[in-house]
């Protein structure tokens, strides 16, 4: 359940010596978890804040209104208030700005396999957030552990961004895990990006992303998944 805040001690994460050595079907060393370094790829994963306070992620998809974010039902389901997306939050910073969410599309009675939502973000200075940030392409019916994955996500006890990648395992046929430490509560929603660019996972589903920290879930994302989307941009 990792949207709930967790009140849990700071740990140092483990630096390791070894770069992200390249991989056929992915950055290494897998199963690592660390501060994610601030890049063109990091500016499209964002903290998700209810009334000044950091408690999911996001991340752009590509969309034709240039203006959609991919995240967990379960963030959005029961929030009415007002939500604010950040992409790249750091430190309390906002170097791409604050984006305003609008409108919400979450998948009719969902249930942990359908845990998958898109909200759109009102444009800045006539900009949509895929203009200033870029995107990634939500891609569905792709095979579970095919390559690699990158989840990038915000715990709520942090004010920066941890990644990690590993090669997804089946769960279920239609929940997905990842062995990744310390994700903890507030990475619900956290993309898992493939070598391509795709969006292949999003972090929730099975008990709403995962009880423990070192354990993560993802919806397989299916025909489902594929409708919701193609209502979001429709």
């Amino acid at each position: 359940m990792k949207h709930t805040p967790l009140c849990v001690a700071l740990v140092l994460l483990a630096v390791t010596s070894a770069s992200e050595a390249a991989a056929d079907d992915g950055p290494g060393p897998f199963g690592v978890t660390a501060v994610a370094q601030a890049n063109a790829e990091t500016a499209r994963v964002g903290a998700l804040f209810d009334d000044g306070e950091h408690f999911c992620t996001a991340s752009v998809v590509h969309s034709p209104g240039r203006d959609l974010v991919v995240t967990a039902a379960h963030c959005l389901d029961g929030t009415e208030d007002a939500l604010e997306f950040v992409p790249g939050y750091r430190n309390g910073r906002a170097p791409y700005g604050k984006w305003r969410v609008t409108r919400r599309f979450l998948p009719d009675g969902w249930d942990e396999d359908s845990d998958v939502a898109f909200a759109e973000v009102a444009e800045r200075h006539g900009e949509g957030v895929e203009d200033v940030v870029g995107a990634n392409r939500f891609t569905t019916g792709t095979a579970t552990g095919a390559t690699a994955v990158t989840v990038t996500g915000y715990p709520n006890s942090r004010e920066v961004p941890l990644r990690c990648t590993n090669k997804p395992i089946a769960h279920s046929r239609t929940q997905q895990r990842i062995d990744c430490p310390d994700l903890s509560g507030g990475t619900s929603g956290s993309p898992w990006v493939n070598g391509d660019g795709q969006v292949v996972g999003v972090l929730g589903g099975h008990e709403q992303g995962g009880e423990t920290d070192d354990i993560s879930y993802s919806v397989v994302l299916g025909s489902e998944a594929a409708a919701l989307y193609r209502r979001a941009v429709g």
